[in-house]
């Protein structure tokens, strides 16, 4: 099998796309799966992340959208011809990209709809007709129930990243979605992982899929140097600050389990003079963008991130990946060094442990069937920038007490320790007026004597009327009756 894209039978238009974006060699994934795709069998791809399955699938799926090309303006010229489903915007928007450079020379018309944006402008997009559509399936399922996107003509469905979509609850949509579609058509499933529940949802949609796996499942690339040091939360930064200094990292992704956590500390290395950006799932679609297009023109040196940003982004020559936290899920360990290494470079994975995630580290080392040595770094005593100290050592130096109580360290005065501060500089309280009735001691009253609630009572006459009748009472007339 050739591993030559210039021996690729390519239409012209495919073929000088190709060659202007560099692509000289096939990927395994790439020189396995656009043959097999060329004829219009169904696929399963399991390749490592970074290996190149986005132009497995779609440079195959343009080629065999050419017969269907035409200048035509109007929008029934231009169906949905094939429908490219992806978990995350991020990746959605990427892999739009990519299928608009592959399709730059050709008449073919592609879009992308994901969430987080305006309906409208992809809505006007949408009805200008389009023969690739790249989607994320919720915001694809709003535009289908808008009447926006019609599907009935889609000949090829791929679905990028499947295992992904099935983890953050998207099986329903994608079961609504793929409801919408012709039963004949070819259907392209790409992942970096094959679970069971993929390997289910293949027999429930791809009729005699090619299986095509490159690589073993969840192997890390072995382009990418692994190393776990051994770290408590509060020198988890000193660490990172350590490695980009040793090693003249100059970008690295900064991987947390928590969107909290991801803007603390992309908020405290910005103090200490790092520039970096936070992206999580709390950011709206706009500012997720706009970091990562300063990450990748190089305005920023640290992207801290959530698993949003674990799967499928290609930024080239990122040099280092941080898990500032180890992942709770050990096949996100795979896909966050990932992002390093790619395209055949090298990268370093850098993995902070700390004491509790002993388990965490034994099931990544279970999944990737490899023995990891957790290292101890050590950390100078400044190794901070200006010598600034942790916040527990700042909290470990304070004195103790009750006239230390909120106030910084620079306010605290030695002589405090020796004597409060109201009776320095001869100051002396005023006195206190006493009641001499409570400085006398206590007095038994007389055993015989009857309790004075007792004695103070007043006898009242017995009655024959009930103590629970009350009298009327006599109030004074404003007219007098006539008699």
């Amino acid at each position: 099998m050739t591993d030559s894209f210039s021996n690729l039978s390519l239409a012209p238009t495919l073929a000088r796309a190709v060659a202007e974006m560099g692509y000289e060699s096939m990927t395994p994934i790439q020189a396995q799966a656009i043959p097999v795709v060329l004829t219009g069998q169904d696929v399963m791809g399991a390749a490592q992340t970074g290996t190149g399955k986005t132009a497995a699938f779609s440079l195959p799926l343009l080629q065999r959208l050419l017969k269907h090309e035409n200048p035509s303006t109007s929008p029934a010229r231009h169906p949905v011809r094939a429908l490219v489903l992806l978990p995350t915007r991020e990746l959605a928007d990427q892999v739009a990209q990519q299928i608009k450079m592959y399709a730059k020379y050709t008449q073919l018309r592609s879009a992308v709809v994901f969430g987080g944006m305006d309906m409208k402008p992809q809505t006007l997009e949408l009805k200008k007709g389009v023969e690739v559509l790249v989607a994320t399936p919720g915001r694809l399922l709003d535009h289908i129930e808008a009447k926006n996107a019609v599907l009935n003509q889609v000949e090829y469905v791929v679905l990028d990243e499947a295992d992904r979509m099935l983890d953050i609850g998207f099986l329903p949509d994608l079961q609504r979605i793929l409801s919408f579609l012709p039963k004949q058509r070819t259907t392209l499933l790409f992942s970096a992982t094959f679970s069971p529940e993929i390997k289910r949802l293949a027999g429930s949609y791809l009729q005699n899929p090619i299986t095509i796996e490159v690589a073993r499942p969840n192997e890390t690339a072995s382009t990418v140097e692994q190393r776990f040091y051994a770290a408590q939360d509060d020198d988890k930064r000193r660490v990172i600050r350590k490695v980009l200094t040793d090693r003249g990292i100059k970008q690295a992704f900064i991987f947390v389990n928590s969107k909290l956590g991801c803007g603390r500390l992309a908020r405290s290395l910005e103090r200490e003079g790092l520039r970096t950006a936070a992206l999580h799932g709390d950011k709206s679609q706009d500012e997720r963008l706009k970091a990562l297009e300063a990450f990748k023109q190089g305005e920023v040196d640290l992207l801290v991130c959530t698993d949003v940003a674990a799967r499928g982004l290609d930024i080239k020559d990122v040099p280092a990946v941080f898990n500032f936290d180890v992942p709770f899920n050990a096949e996100d360990y795979v896909h966050r060094i990932g992002r390093t290494g790619r395209a055949g470079a090298s990268g370093l994975a850098v993995t902070l442990v700390s004491p509790s995630d002993t388990r965490l580290v034994g099931d990544i080392e279970k999944l990737i069937k490899k023995k990891l040595e957790v290292e101890t770094l050590q950390l100078d005593e400044r190794s901070r920038s200006g010598g600034e100290r942790s916040d527990r050592e700042r909290l470990d130096e304070r004195p103790r007490g009750r006239a230390y109580e909120g106030r910084r360290r620079e306010e605290f005065d030695p002589r405090d320790a020796i004597e409060p501060r109201e009776r320095r500089g001869g100051f002396r309280p005023a006195p206190v007026n006493r009641d001499p009735f409570f400085e006398k001691p206590y007095e038994a009253p007389a055993a015989d004597a009857a309790p004075s609630w007792e004695s103070a009572a007043p006898k009242t006459p017995r009655s024959s009327i009930s103590a629970n009748i009350k009298p009327k009472r006599k109030v004074a007339a404003l007219f007098k009756t006539g008699e």
